[in-house]
């Protein structure tokens, strides 16, 4: 894991510090709010991690990250559901997050946008000929998670299916969608009540 922030004193300065989420080297109380994006999933100890965040941060804890329980809410699931349930294993439960982060801790259902430029799954919601790019797939961890013989099978698929049309006639209108209410959660702890 990598921190960066800026100075609070004097002139910006930009630092870098390189820690693991489960033995954060800040203070009690170092920061105004604490964020971690795309993460959890990879952390050694959960508990331990969320417990850390909460520590070092005076004010609310925020987490980005995917609802295991809504990731077959998007049409690659038809086409690959190996690679749902190997991202399923690896999501911890919303409910878990939140209840780590407090009682008040609230849940956002977070749309994605047509024109996302992150490179997860779900950004290419209206966007499927992405898919059949090697580099879009080997930017995306989920796919490391899946036999190759099963992924070539997928996208084989998915490109037969584009080129006769079959994708446009189940799937068309996700392409003007201007949105996607899939599996993308904001979830944010409550501001630490003073002892």
């Amino acid at each position: 894991m990598r921190l960066s922030g800026a100075a609070t004193h004097g002139s910006p300065r930009w630092f870098t510090i390189a820690a693991a989420a489960e033995s954060l080297p800040f203070d009690d109380g170092a920061f105004d709010a604490v964020m971690a994006t795309f993460t959890v999933h990879q952390w050694s100890d959960l508990g331990r991690g969320l417990s850390e965040m909460r520590r070092v941060s005076a004010g609310p804890v925020v987490i980005l990250t995917f609802d295991g329980d809504a990731l077959d809410r998007f049409w690659l699931a038809d086409y690959i559901p190996e690679l749902v349930a190997a991202e399923r294993k690896r999501y911890p439960s919303i409910a878990q997050l939140a209840g780590a982060l407090g009682e008040d801790s609230v849940v956002r259902e977070v749309p994605v946008p047509i024109d996302c430029i992150d490179g997860f799954t779900e950004a290419y919601f209206a966007r499927p000929e992405r898919f059949l790019d090697d580099a879009v797939r080997q930017a995306q961890s989920a796919w490391a998670f899946v036999d190759p013989a099963v992924q070539a099978r997928a996208v084989n698929h998915l490109a037969d299916d584009l080129a006769s049309g079959a994708w446009d006639a189940r799937y068309g209108p996700w392409r003007a969608q201007q949105t996607f209410d899939g599996s993308l959660r904001l979830v944010v702890g409550p501001r630490r009540r003073p002892r």
